[in-house]
């Protein structure tokens, strides 16, 4: 029994959501449950749940669908006649617990202002405006920011590209910053915004125009004894042609004056070419070291000669992200060159070796499920250089794209923070139920042999996604075992030692599942294409029967009979055709009784 309520044009807290639908399958008598905003992605995913009934058929991408079902029909109306009672008591409870908790929900339940200029009214001295309301809501939210003149950290996406280049056009007259729209990660004066791991002081400035991928590099500084001044995001278009790097060339000013960043990083997927070329001239004239790491991108700039150079100047230049993490704190001079890339700060009894491990004969493909879209671009980015093609949902090549995000075609690449996964959910960095499905699913395909997922500590991340994600793992490799195979799952850990969601505890509970864990990205990837090249596919066209190398060679020979002739004399079995043109030679002929052999 299903029941289902759609809430025209609702909108509530994504946080609140996740609970609603949480509460909803913790009631007596529920079987499943869904709350999600009516987009058509959505709606594919309620049909492969088996919950996409007809009035959620009807909804629209900004109507709350609301779904339950159960084996009778008093629980499923009960159910539905509790919602505005679990939301009312969600946003009353207090959060967390113990002291810290209690002080927490003390202060969330202070007074509360209805609008943001009331909101600078009462709080006079904030500098920073944090917006992450639906995208159809967050340019007027912005605009009414700046015109407060304050800073703005725009995590919402599905903002146009025109607002977006208006908002930062505003933002840079006045000197204030538009970090976003989608923009998920910064780090100021120590205070992480957004998702952000908590990590050490030190002399490194970081610019990302993404998020999982500046917070890999942050991550990564600190796990390797580094340490970092600010990360400032700028969402994943500034870097685009009409947006032309506004925040980008901001931040690289900012960082250059700041006088506690002795070296600046700068980190984004490919920029538009002329947008490229203006960033590099921009970092070459600045007093200290700049890494730029535009993943895959090659410069071919005045004097950078088309090739990938090491060091032109005071610009230094790296393909991967844990590599310019390495050089970071190197050029910091808080660190040896040749230190090895395992983490000064994990645990001695963790086993994060490389070796891989070899995979069972037979075709067998790679899925890997994302919530961090650069480290998803990078595992595409290296992969090349193992196996001939990968697909995905935001391919490198548009060749190699999905027809259908919802189901993987071999060697899959995954972004489940993408905007057809996330709008109106929670991004897999808080919500584990979409990669959870989707892990299942993958696990259930018997040519799948290896799985990789990432796993986003820090703050605003899930408070403790290795209870979810472990569970997981371990029913996804047992399943594969049921099924009489054996199932790799790698998981990249993006986390510190200081992280409140304790990294060392969160490892151990995934590799208690079965998990194998990796901390460096690069060397992960690497370690899945050796396995994957050693399986000997350099094409994508489907295999041909290796019998045919192996078994004794038997022929039909149509045509020249010396053919025939040499066969015999190497003593193997022929048999040569006596052929004679169709019909006589007569093509009209020919054709029609060939014709009437396919009938």
């Amino acid at each position: 029994m299903q029941r289902t309520e759609i809430r025209r044009g609702a909108y509530y807290d994504s946080v609140i959501l996740m609970h609603l639908q949480r509460a909803l399958l913790a009631l007596p008598g529920i079987d499943d449950s869904a709350v999600m905003m009516g987009t058509e992605a959505n709606k594919e995913m309620l049909q492969q749940s088996d919950l996409l009934t007809t009035e959620a058929t009807g909804a629209g991408a900004d109507d709350l669908i609301i779904v339950v079902s159960s084996a009778g029909e008093a629980d499923a109306e009960s159910a539905i006649a509790q919602v505005d009672d679990l939301i009312n008591l969600r946003r009353a409870t207090n959060l967390g617990s113990g002291a810290d908790g209690d002080q927490l929900g003390e202060q969330l339940s202070d007074y509360r202002p209805k609008s943001l200029q009331s909101a600078v009214q009462s709080t006079p001295a904030a500098q920073w405006v944090l917006i992450s309301v639906p995208g159809r809501y967050a340019t007027e939210v912005a605009k009414e920011a700046l015109r407060l003149e304050k800073n703005v950290f725009l995590y919402s996406d599905n903002v146009s590209i025109e607002d977006e280049l208006a908002l930062k056009q505003v933002a840079s007259e006045k000197g204030l910053l538009v970090m976003g729209p989608d923009c998920g990660t910064a780090v100021i004066n120590g205070v992480g915004l957004g998702f952000a791991n908590q990590v050490r002081r030190g002399k490194i400035g970081v610019i990302g125009a993404s998020g999982t991928g500046l917070q890999h590099v942050t991550a990564r500084i600190h796990q390797l004894g580094g340490g970092i001044t600010h990360a400032l995001g700028t969402g994943g278009r500034d870097l685009s042609e009409p947006v032309h790097a506004v925040t980008t060339r901001q931040a690289l000013d900012l960082l250059n004056r700041d006088l506690a960043t002795s070296v600046i990083v700068l980190v984004s997927k490919p920029p538009a070419e002329p947008v490229a070329e203006q960033l590099i001239h921009t970092a070459a004239l600045s007093n200290k070291p700049v890494i730029i790491n535009f993943i895959g991108y090659n410069p071919k700039t005045s004097g950078l000669a088309g090739h990938q150079p090491e060091q032109t100047g005071n610009l230094y230049f790296c393909q991967t992200l844990d590599a310019t993490a390495r050089l970071a704190i190197q050029l910091a001079g808080q660190q040896s060159a040749d230190q090895s890339s395992t983490s000064v700060d994990t645990p001695p009894n963790l086993d994060l070796s490389h070796q891989p491990t070899q995979l069972s004969n037979g075709p067998y493909y790679l899925r890997g499920l994302y919530s961090g879209g650069t480290l998803a671009y990078e595992a595409q980015l290296l992969l090349q250089e193992y196996i001939p093609a990968v697909y995905a949902n935001a391919p490198l090549n548009k060749r190699f794209g999905l027809e259908r995000i919802t189901e993987s075609i071999e060697h899959t690449i995954l972004d489940l923070g993408e905007d057809d996964f996330t709008v109106g959910r929670l991004h897999p960095m808080m919500d584990n139920e979409v990669r959870i499905k989707r892990l299942q699913q993958e696990a259930e395909d018997p040519s799948v042999a290896l799985i990789l997922l990432d796993m986003v500590l820090g703050h605003g991340a899930h408070p403790d996604p290795a209870s979810e994600l472990a569970p997981a793992i371990a029913q996804a490799i047992d399943t594969a075992q049921q099924m009489g195979r054996t199932l790799q799952i790698v998981t990249v850990v993006v986390g510190t030692n200081e992280d409140p969601q304790n990294m060392a505890q969160q490892i151990q509970q995934l590799q208690d599942a079965g998990a194998k864990v990796e901390l460096d990205h690069e060397e992960a990837i690497r370690s899945i294409g050796r396995q994957l090249q050693a399986q000997g596919r350099l094409t994508t066209l489907p295999p041909v029967d290796l019998a045919v190398l192996n078994e004794p060679v038997i022929a039909l020979n149509v045509g020249l009979e010396s053919f025939t002739e040499s066969l015999v004399v190497q003593q193997t079995q022929v048999t040569h055709v006596d052929w004679r043109p169709s019909a006589g030679g007569n093509a009209r002929l020919a054709g029609i009784l060939s014709r009437m052999k396919s009938q």
